[in-house]
């Protein structure tokens, strides 16, 4: 069993500083510094659900974009956080259950999404909340499998 947490320790400090550097240091693109915080978050904040998601499986079905674009995206945001799932049952006894895990991921990502805005290194799409918090659900079931709980013990 202590191999398993060292395992998992490391490779916990690997994925933390992976997604940092992907939701906060990677390259963004044009950062608005001439307008205020208000009107950046009203030009780059999606609020309704699916509209990104949408545009991006009729991309993929008319072949109107470039794949890689809607693939990443819909694809990169449903794994981002994916390991979150699987990591913070294994560190956090209490968020076993699917009501307290819901809920920390909630928070957690709604977090995120306001530190990217804030510091304007992205935006909020409520898309990318969804995928990521199917994402994360996906590996807390994962997480929740008799074969990972047989393994660990």
């Amino acid at each position: 069993m202590k191999l398993v947490n060292v395992i998992f320790g490391i490779s916990f400090v690997l994925y933390l500083l992976a997604m940092i550097i992907l939701l906060f240091l990677g390259q963004r693109g044009y950062i608005w510094v001439d307008v205020t915080l208000l009107d950046y978050i009203k030009k780059s904040s999606n609020f309704v659900p699916f509209k990104t998601i949408s545009t991006y499986i009729q991309a993929i079905i008319g072949s109107s974009m470039n794949m890689d674009i809607p693939i990443k995206n819909l694809v990169g945001n449903l794994f981002m956080f994916l390991p979150i799932g699987i990591y913070l049952p294994f560190f956090i006894n209490r968020i076993n259950k699917i009501s307290t895990f819901n809920i920390f991921m909630i928070i957690l990502l709604f977090f995120i999404e306001a530190i990217q805005l804030v510091t304007r290194r992205g935006s909020f799409d409520i898309d990318d909340f969804i995928l990521n918090m199917l994402g994360a659900l996906i590996g807390f079931r994962i997480w929740n499998t008799n074969i990972v709980q047989k393994l660990l013990k």
